[in-house]
């Protein structure tokens, strides 16, 4: 029993650290300096481990848009009026051809006629059937100008000429399928700027998934039961046919939202709240948080909280979101 006291005794006056282990036998683990503000430091070696990608980013102006609804435009009406129109021109070819030869022959007989030849019955007869072509040629002409003006009150003077002139480009894009034809009719209280010149569509209500249609003209004719404003445009969606029914998103006449353009990949989300991560330096990134930003075409954003050369992080943010909130949970060290 004393033999046992002795040993505990001189066990106890020995220093701690002849159980220590050697610090540098120790695993060294490099801090990462977490805060509790938003803030994460990451080496550069982590930070290629986690395929951490920045961009530094650009100005960009984007209008404000409202939206419009409209139609896929069976072009087979407008087909028809040119179909008319080159039968006339045909026919009036046709008869050109047979006024001067009708020409030919009542001069050749009035020449007969003066030299005592030919008689009078048969220049008279000549002179009837000339002037009758002429009288033809002037009603292909009144039924040209009909067509014309009938396109033109149905269909607009842009597409009357496309549709009238042989050949153009415009009219093939729409016999090819290449181009489709749209009415988009806006809401009574809103109106198409002056500048505008393409609008972006879709079949669905997903702007991401928007494509872009150019200005054609004003259109003649409303849809039913509408009372805004009417217009054609041309687009060459390859999954829109006849008769489908289209949303529109149109640029406001008022000045464009002056920001910064970044790709939907940088946005995180945290309590209902947007950000993204800045880098400040090498290895220190900062939560930001964006409470004014636009969805524009294409699915990237327009954000005014952030300035041009910013660099933002639009690949591994959510890592980083992830780390940030690790490296602020306590370890079971720190009780």
């Amino acid at each position: 029993m004393n033999a046992l006291l002795l040993v505990c005794f001189i066990l106890a006056t020995l220093p701690i650290s002849s159980f220590a282990i050697d610090d540098d036998d120790k695993p060294q683990i490099k801090p990462q300096n977490f805060t509790h503000h938003g803030t994460i430091k990451l080496n550069i070696a982590l930070q290629n481990a986690s395929s951490i990608r920045t961009i530094k980013l650009d100005s960009s102006t984007y209008n404000e848009e409202f939206i419009a609804h409209g139609k896929v435009i069976n072009l087979q009406a407008l087909l028809a009026l040119r179909n008319r129109y080159q039968l006339i021109s045909a026919e009036r070819n046709n008869i050109k051809a047979k006024l001067k030869q009708a020409e030919q022959n009542f001069m050749r007989q009035k020449e007969l006629y003066e030299n005592g030849v030919s008689s009078k019955r048969n220049l008279q007869e000549q002179e009837a059937q000339w002037q009758s072509y002429q009288s033809q040629i002037a009603g292909t002409d009144f039924q040209d100008t009909a067509i014309v003006n009938e396109t033109t009150v149905l269909w607009g003077e842009n597409l009357t000429r496309w549709a009238l002139a042989t050949p153009t480009p415009q009219l093939n894009a729409f016999l090819n399928h290449q181009d489709k034809l749209i009415q988009i009719t806006l809401p009574s209280n809103k109106h198409l700027a002056d500048d505008i010149k393409n609008i972006y569509i879709a079949t669905s209500g997903d702007r991401t998934k928007a494509i872009k249609a150019d200005y054609v003209s004003v259109a003649t004719q409303s849809e039913a039961l509408s009372q805004g404003e009417s217009y054609f445009f041309k687009t060459r969606a390859k999954n829109i046919l006849s008769g489908m029914n289209i949303m529109a998103w149109i640029p406001e006449k008022s000045a464009g939202v002056t920001g910064v353009n970044f790709p939907k990949s940088a946005l995180i989300w945290y309590m209902n709240q947007a950000f993204v991560y800045q880098k400040i330096d090498e290895e220190t990134f900062v939560r930001r948080p964006l409470d004014n930003y636009s969805l524009l075409p294409g699915g990237n954003y327009l954000s005014k909280n952030l300035n041009p050369e910013d660099e933002i992080v639009i690949e591994g943010a959510q890592m980083l979101l992830s780390e940030e909130f690790k490296g602020q949970i306590p370890s079971e060290d720190d009780d």
